[in-house]
């Protein structure tokens, strides 16, 4: 799948909302992977397919899940929430031909993260967190870091990730505790 391909099928099955949402999304993460010296086009490709599950019913993504159990398994048992992360990047795989590990890779861990991630997953994560229509406490000072430094802006970012979901009384996916304290143990001081 090219780019144009992925773009002319969000826009076409995506409200409105969501696409601006996705495009907002793939003009932060092109921006940060030229800052960085990652792959611009795999970049605009992972932001652009990030949220193509998003909103999918319920069902259906219990069934993508199901019927590729062996590539994701276990994942009907994580928060409702991160579903649609991994059934796109499920999808991109297995439906549209994409096979860049890094490109699926930030997909699926777009919303909760992962221990050892790539610049791209780390790229796309904050895009997404941090978007032009975002709009919370502290995600100025977030936009900000993120061009400092990426793992400082992760830790960030998930620790407030952490905290919101807890804040609603939910329960936070596993994956981001993991992910917090790999990067805790493991932070560049300096991505410059």
């Amino acid at each position: 799948m090219t780019y144009q391909q992925a773009e002319d099928m969000v826009r076409r099955t995506l409200s409105p909302k969501r696409f601006q949402h996705t495009m907002n999304v793939k003009k932060l993460a092109v921006r940060m992977a030229q800052h960085y010296g990652v792959d611009t086009e795999k970049a605009a490709l992972a932001a652009v397919l990030h949220d193509s599950a998003k909103e999918l019913p319920r069902t259906e993504l219990l069934q993508i899940m199901q019927d590729n159990a062996i590539i994701k398994k276990g994942t009907q048992n994580r928060p409702e929430p991160v579903w649609h992360g991994i059934c796109a990047a499920i999808l991109a795989k297995t439906q549209w031909n994409v096979q860049d590990g890094e490109i699926l890779s930030a997909i699926a861990c777009h919303t909760t993260g992962k221990e050892n991630m790539s610049k791209l997953d780390k790229i796309l994560f904050l895009a997404d967190m941090t978007s032009a229509e975002r709009d919370y406490p502290g995600v100025e000072e977030l936009r900000s870091l993120e061009m400092q430094n990426l793992d400082k802006a992760m830790i960030q970012a998930l620790k407030m990730t952490i905290s919101f979901v807890e804040q609603k009384n939910a329960i936070a996916d596993p994956e981001s505790a993991k992910a917090l304290a790999w990067l805790q143990a493991h932070s560049v001081e300096d991505d410059q």
